[in-house]
């Protein structure tokens, strides 16, 4: 299911909390901030979530023996934050599984790269796409950032997310249902005009022409594909003759 990447973070710093929430926020990410104990960790083993910031210096909890907890129950990234960054505080806290360190306080540049860094190796364990290039088309997926011939496209929310699921799947047939269950939940596989009207908004902003789609193409009956360059041998992206002048 496409989701936004989502972060959870345990501080015992109200102001913290809220300065990386701030940030994570205005990076794509949606997330979670809870004071350290065992609810957060708690939390953290409902999930889902795609990477957890620690606070390895909280009071009244042991920051190395929660990344060991974590680690050895779930994969996710964990970036450890720590204002007394050391030879012994940075061996324990990767000997205990953290993926990085940063030290308070901290460069809000270096930390939002860390956090990307972390994403993508995360990712990459998964065998995810974090970025397609199509034609003129450019989709970035951990930035949440789409261009279109050189030019930043913005999307609301349902198009954007439609077009994520076929992202994530470049190349191959996504069902109507798949992409409808990804991105309006369970309850509403069977609302074809929904996902109509987002593949109109989608081909409207990204096609170069939008009655003869060239990158989001119709399965007939099936659902749609979002197309890759081609081997060798092709010309250019093969544009749908399937549905030349509809919208569906």
């Amino acid at each position: 299911m496409a989701r936004v990447p989502h972060v959870l973070i345990i501080d015992e710093d109200p102001a913290i909390r809220r300065l990386l929430r701030r940030l994570l926020g205005s990076a794509g990410y949606r997330s979670q901030d809870m004071e350290p104990g065992q609810a957060a960790l708690g939390r953290l083993a409902e999930g889902p979530f795609d990477l957890a910031i620690f606070d390895i210096d909280a009071a009244g909890w042991s920051g190395a023996e929660a990344v060991r907890f974590v680690r050895g129950s779930s994969p996710i990234p964990i970036l450890a934050l720590s204002a007394h960054i050391g030879e012994d505080v940075t061996v324990e806290a990767l000997e205990s599984g953290a993926d990085d360190l940063v030290r308070k306080p901290f460069s809000t540049r270096e930390l939002l790269a860390r956090v990307a860094n972390a994403m993508r190796r995360r990712a990459r364990e998964q065998g995810r796409a974090l970025q397609v290039v199509t034609g003129d088309l450019e989709i970035d997926l951990l930035h949440r950032r789409i261009r279109s011939r050189g030019q930043e496209v913005r999307l609301s929310a349902k198009p954007y997310e439609v077009l994520r699921r076929l992202a994530e799947d470049a190349g191959k047939v996504v069902t109507h249902h798949e992409i409808l269950r990804a991105v309006w939940g369970p309850n509403r596989v069977n609302r074809l005009e929904y996902l109509r009207i987002a593949i109109r908004e989608l081909r409207r902003k990204l096609e170069p022409d939008p009655d003869r789609p060239c990158y989001i193409l119709t399965e007939a009956r099936v659902g749609y594909r979002l197309e890759v360059p081609r081997p060798a041998g092709h010309r250019g992206p093969r544009r749908d003759q399937s549905n030349v002048g509809q919208a569906s």
